[in-house]
């Protein structure tokens, strides 16, 4: 079994076809889903799709850093709330982070709202999942602060060097590999066969980053393959045992 451990299937961009875009994904070996939050705006989207697919649709919880705003603490405080009234629904906390792609403008309230939600999955002994864009110096500033023997996760879409691989592992997190290792100028393709196999999960972060040779177009979880068949170039293994690796990986972490 596959599984996709990072995919925004309740998104707009599959309200006309979710249903074909999973069954598509099983018949390429899809077993698991993980869906990453964002905000209050999609949390009745999470729970519906969960609701049809409860087998495949595992849910996580928390506050997206480009979703933190004027209005973060009022979000924040929804996603402890549904910690509260929905116990044993989610998998992880996720995604959260620091996002400084755009503008700076919130980069403090980034900062605390990261931080609150780590110290919010060491209380329920959950994952967390981590988004950083133009914020590594930040987002491992974060994550030293907090670092214990509680912390654990994955590193969303990582895009960074191998020393920067190398700190994220330090802190028992996980890299996700997305459609970004089939890119020419994606750069981890250079060094990530040097990073233990154990450290890595599969994820497609679809509608987002397709990968080679849908780059541009809408990614979805049955592209998942063209990322397993370019991992197993990188490691020089067969894709089953990229497969078979990677699921162990992504089932430690999130216990689906």
């Amino acid at each position: 079994m596959i599984i996709d451990t990072h995919t925004h299937l309740y998104v707009e961009e599959f309200d006309t076809d979710y249903k074909e875009v999973i069954q598509r994904a099983k018949e390429v070996g899809v077993g698991k889903f993980l869906l990453p939050a964002i905000d209050s705006t999609y949390t009745e989207r999470m729970f519906r799709l969960q609701k049809a697919y409860p087998k495949e649709v595992f849910l996580m919880n928390g506050l997206h850093p480009c979703s933190v705003k004027a209005d973060w603490e009022r979000e924040l405080a929804h996603v402890i709330a549904l910690m509260q009234t929905h116990p044993n629904t989610f998998y992880a906390i996720g995604e959260i982070g620091i996002d400084l792609y755009w503008d700076r403008t919130f980069l403090e309230a980034q900062r605390e709202a990261f931080s609150q939600q780590i110290r919010l999955a060491k209380a329920y002994h959950l994952p967390i999942v981590i988004h950083c864009r133009e914020a590594f110096d930040e987002v491992f500033e974060v994550l030293e602060s907090e670092k214990d023997e509680q912390l654990f996760g994955i590193f969303h879409c990582f895009s960074g060097n191998q020393a920067q691989a190398q700190r994220a592992i330090s802190y028992g997190l996980k890299l996700g590999i997305g459609g970004v290792v089939t890119f020419k100028n994606g750069k981890i393709d250079t060094f990530l066969s040097s990073i233990a196999l154990e450290n890595i999960v599969l994820e497609t972060d679809s509608p987002y980053l397709a990968p080679v040779p849908f780059r541009g177009k809408r990614n979805e979880s049955s592209y998942l393959t063209y990322i397993i068949k370019k991992l197993a170039e990188l490691y020089k293994v067969s894709e089953n045992e990229i497969i078979t690796k990677t699921t162990q990986n992504a089932l430690e972490i999130f216990k689906a």
